[in-house]
């Protein structure tokens, strides 16, 4: 299992766009991603599970990444996040 803890920099968080751009992204793998935050641990690919969790901008979050594909999904959601969702 890989993790990462990582702050969302976006000014809105992960809300609407970044948000649907976080779960495109996490979909696109085999592994099982899931996002905590709060507390609270959600399926990165349910964009209803990851807009319910209310990260604002300034929050840190964990994911964790679980099967063949761990690391390159944890890789590409950190460069997702570090790149400000393409801003």
């Amino acid at each position: 299992m890989k993790e990462l803890k990582v702050t969302i920099k976006h000014e809105v968080g992960l809300h609407a766009r970044p948000a649907a751009q976080f779960v495109k992204t996490a979909s696109k793998y085999t592994s099982d991603v899931t996002l905590s935050y709060d507390g609270k641990t959600k399926n990165a690919k349910s964009i209803l599970g990851v807009l319910s969790m209310g990260v604002g901008a300034n929050a840190e979050i964990t994911i964790q990444a679980e099967g063949d594909d761990e690391e390159e999904v944890i890789n590409a959601l950190a460069e997702l996040i570090n790149n400000n969702f393409g801003e």
